[in-house]
């Protein structure tokens, strides 16, 4: 299919073709998938992945695993937002796969993860992202005191704290910081309100 058509600002016109051939509006990702071709990200999410499917018709859990990542280097925010990614036939060229899953595959990936099986595959990983850092004698700062993890509930490091929004409800606002050494990083936790240099923090 073929058609002329005239612009709204202007006398040009601009021609609109049909084309058999797979389009992608993240052709941009291309970038981001060749980097991690070229770090051997495929091989190293296989090796340490724990999840492992049986089934014949099943898309293997690194695969998986990556098509939740791809998501996340556009901007996806949440599992829904992934759920193109079926579709996009192109993108799926890129990655070398032949089906993408969808976001309630996502999903049913994550709920098999025990915590145990957080620890094992994400610690490799991060080993693995820190040796490909070249060596430095004075060692590397990585600065992450405006990131905050607030959580509620009773989970391990709570405290009750007493807020407008929440009164008298257990809460906790972990602050993750690393510096000097490359594997060096500290856990600490704020009490609401308390953002000076000593008052309200506790380590756990």
């Amino acid at each position: 299919m073929q058609r002329e058509i005239s612009v709204l600002w202007g006398e040009k016109k601009v021609v609109l073709r049909e084309t058999p051939r797979a389009v992608t509006p993240f052709g941009g990702l291309s970038v981001f998938i060749d980097f991690l071709r070229r770090i051997g990200f495929s091989e190293q999410v296989r090796q340490e992945t724990p999840v492992h499917l049986q089934s014949p018709n099943a898309i293997a859990a690194e695969e998986t695993f990556t098509a939740f990542v791809i998501p996340m280097a556009a901007g996806a925010r949440r599992f829904a937002h992934s759920s193109m990614l079926p579709a996009d036939r192109a993108l799926q060229a890129l990655v070398g796969v032949k089906r993408f899953p969808t976001d309630g595959t996502l999903r049913n990936l994550f709920k098999r993860f025990t915590q145990g099986m957080v620890v094992g595959m994400y610690e490799p990983l991060w080993a693995w992202q820190l040796e490909r850092l070249p060596l430095r004698s004075e060692g590397y700062s990585l600065d992450l005191d405006s990131t905050v993890f607030e959580r509620y509930g009773r989970q391990k490091g709570r405290r009750r704290v007493t807020t407008r929004r929440s009164p008298d409800e257990p809460r906790t606002i972990r602050c993750w910081r690393c510096w000097g050494k490359r594997t060096l990083c500290c856990t600490a936790g704020c009490e609401a309100g308390t953002p000076g240099p000593t008052p309200g923090w506790w380590s756990f």
